[in-house]
């Protein structure tokens, strides 16, 4: 599990200003009420706001989305009301935390595209601070890496929510590596054999591919710098999701 230190020290290490104060304030009650719940994995539910926090902090986000995701879950899970989010960390907090709760509350009923458009037009309405939707991915992101401790059903169920709702929304968001990460995740619950197979080939190419990606970034390299062009250029194996779309698409 993070450490609250963690979180800190990343947050200081682009934003030296934050107030770390606000954010273990934050994790102190966060911690308080939520005391006694557990996760199904057996953990602290503490454990969760905290990761929410650590990959928000990762998409180097200020302290108040850092707060808010700590307290995400407080309004909906716990005894704490939104009055007492907006006086204890202000009114920006708590617009999160009621968006993010606002949102937790819409269910994804039909594998429509048109529903599923609507519904991400719903999300994106209904968030009057950007901020809501980043918390709301990095709370799907973390429930979707522990998902394997829900029961079957209900598995296929949020990894079909994932890759039609969320996964979308965080592409919309230019979030490209949280948009493959999800759908590579709802890939692994609702598809497992094709998963397995698609990494079991990436494994067996991953050497070969390796070394063409690297020779091809050297020839690049070197025209642009006879044209006297600076780049930095990026090689990147396609990740799980889009093979299999591609696959699809040649009917493999």
């Amino acid at each position: 599990m993070i450490r609250l230190n963690d979180i800190t020290s990343r947050i200081l290490s682009y934003h030296p200003a934050a107030d770390t104060n606000l954010i273990e304030k934050a994790y102190v009650y966060s911690a308080k009420v939520h005391k006694g719940q557990v996760r199904l994995s057996g953990e602290p539910y503490l454990s969760h706001p905290l990761e929410v926090a650590g990959i928000l902090a990762n998409m180097k986000m200020d302290e108040v989305t850092i707060v808010s995701g700590l307290l995400h879950d407080t309004v909906e899970d716990t005894l704490a009301e939104l009055k007492d989010i907006e006086y204890l960390f202000g009114k920006e907090v708590a617009t999160i935390v009621d968006g993010v709760t606002k949102i937790s509350k819409i269910h994804f009923l039909s594998k429509e595209e048109q529903q599923a458009e609507n519904i991400r037009k719903m999300i994106l309405a209904m968030s009057t601070d950007i901020r809501v939707i980043l918390v709301k991915l990095a709370d799907r992101l973390h429930n979707m890496q522990t998902l394997g401790f829900q029961p079957s059903e209900k598995q296929e169920v949020i990894a079909g929510e994932t890759l039609d709702i969320y996964a979308p929304l965080a592409g919309r968001m230019g979030i490209h590596w949280l948009k493959s990460n999800l759908e590579d995740l709802s890939l692994f619950y609702l598809e497992p054999k094709i998963y397995g197979d698609i990494r079991l080939g990436i494994a067996q190419r991953q050497e070969g591919q390796a070394k063409f990606i690297k020779e091809i970034k050297e020839i690049l390299a070197k025209r642009l710098d006879e044209a006297g062009i600076k780049a930095t250029i990026k090689g990147r194996n396609k990740h799980f999701f889009s093979i299999y779309r591609k696959m699809m698409e040649q009917d493999l």
